[in-house]
């Protein structure tokens, strides 16, 4: 629990006194009937804390020579925990997981009205649960409220290196899912069947869970941005999409690759995808410390937009097409997001006003793409091709590390692993 301990003190540090931090967890919720989805634990609550148990609040209340750390959590109840397994309960709660003081979730109302005549400002999550942002305003209406998700995007978004094990763990499991799934598609097979070549890696590996639903597109479907619906049968001639990372201890992988169903790239589907490809190995080249976030939007933009002035997709000169955003039908989504306990992590990308600049320990994507839809103009035989192509980079000290570079990306390695 010392690195948890450790956060909370940064974190800690830089609030005024007289402070109150409170941080719901996460609710289990019904699939249907008496159905739960799988249960994950909000992610601040457990980059503060560790603790993975539902019907939780995390406080931290800043004293004048003191941050004291309190949970509020389940009671211990031995029939239910027949059924769903040991609570850590208020025992546990301080044992295990260091809390200072521990209450039931019961009693956090009673505790909240004890606290605020010494509270002079509230940090917390609005707009995450709505019930409980009633609560807290009905009770605390004379209080300042702060966002808490300000400081802590800060911290999260600079990764340490236990947090840089963790994610290379990830993306070493998903990498060999993306091997897996070249090495096993074929024609005439389902995409949610591809998709459980995925998932059965992603678990055999020690995730927990996909990171995010995967994306298995083929055909015209890769045209679809975040196409999950993957029922439908993969096609000889045709490419397929796939998007899919696996979450080892919260922390997420984010990957695409997108490969011919039947082993051998078209001409068509080359050329795009070398595009894609060339756009993406120049914003890597330029990543590092003290470049602006913005440069990935801005140089992939660039590349693909003269690569299909050179395919004759496009007509103009650059810089105009670029200006009237004429690129838009064919690349229209954001090349780059932070990564970490989120798959679209937590860290704002303007300061100020200002693109920030990148920093050592800062993980993003670079995903560039382009999809071509029949309603686009472009020659038909361009028509239904979509390509993506997305990797994780860590940001260094001197420049940057590829932390998805296991997954092979040029077309002569993806076509040997599918002969």
């Amino acid at each position: 629990m010392k690195i948890y301990a450790e956060r909370r003190q940064k974190f800690s540090q830089q609030l005024p006194t007289n402070s109150l931090v409170i941080i719901p967890g996460a609710d289990e919720m019904l699939r249907n009937a008496d159905t739960q989805y799988p249960f994950r634990q909000e992610s601040n609550f457990y980059y503060l804390s560790g603790f993975a148990e539902p019907d939780s609040i995390l406080v931290l209340r800043i004293l004048p020579k003191k941050a004291e750390y309190i949970l509020f959590v389940r009671p211990n109840n031995p029939t239910k925990e027949v059924w769903t397994g040991k609570r850590a309960g208020i025992d546990g709660a301080r044992q295990q997981y260091g809390a200072d003081t521990a209450y039931l979730i019961s009693e956090f109302a009673s505790k909240l009205q004890e606290w605020l005549p010494k509270t002079e400002t509230i940090y917390y999550p609005f707009a995450v649960k709505p019930e409980f942002d009633r609560l807290l305003l009905a009770e605390a209406n004379k209080t300042i409220f702060r966002d808490v998700n300000g400081i802590l995007g800060e911290m999260r978004l600079i990764k340490s290196a236990a947090e840089i094990e963790l994610m290379q763990k990830a993306t070493d499991i998903s990498a060999q899912a993306h091997i897996r799934g070249m090495q096993t598609c074929k024609p005439g097979m389902m995409e949610y069947k591809l998709a459980a070549e995925y998932e059965f890696v992603f678990t055999n590996g020690g995730c927990a869970a996909p990171a995010y639903p995967p994306i298995v597109a083929g055909g015209a479907n890769a045209c679809t941005l975040h196409y999950v619906d993957n029922n439908a049968e993969l096609r000889a001639g045709e490419l397929v999409l796939v998007d899919a990372g696996g979450e080892y201890e919260y922390y997420a992988a984010d990957i695409t690759r997108t490969y011919p169903v039947n082993g051998k790239f078209t001409s068509e589907q080359r050329a795009i995808y070398e595009i894609v490809l060339r756009a993406q190995q120049a914003v890597i080249k330029a990543l590092r410390p003290g470049v602006s976030c913005r440069l990935p939007q801005e140089i992939s933009t660039r590349v693909i937009t003269e690569g299909l002035v050179d395919l004759g997709i496009l007509t103009g000169t650059i810089d105009e097409l670029i200006e009237k955003r004429a690129y838009f039908p064919f690349f229209m989504h954001g090349c780059s997001h932070w990564l970490g306990l989120d798959t679209h992590d937590a860290g704002v990308y303007k300061m100020n006003g200002q693109w920030r600049e990148l920093a050592a320990g800062m993980v993003l994507t670079v995903e560039p793409g382009i999809y071509i839809r029949p309603e686009s103009g472009a020659d038909k035989r361009w028509n239904n091709i979509g390509v993506r192509i997305e990797d994780d980079v860590l940001i260094t000290a001197d420049g940057n590390k590829v932390l998805t570079q296991a997954v092979p990306s040029e077309i002569a390695e993806i076509e040997a692993i599918m002969a």
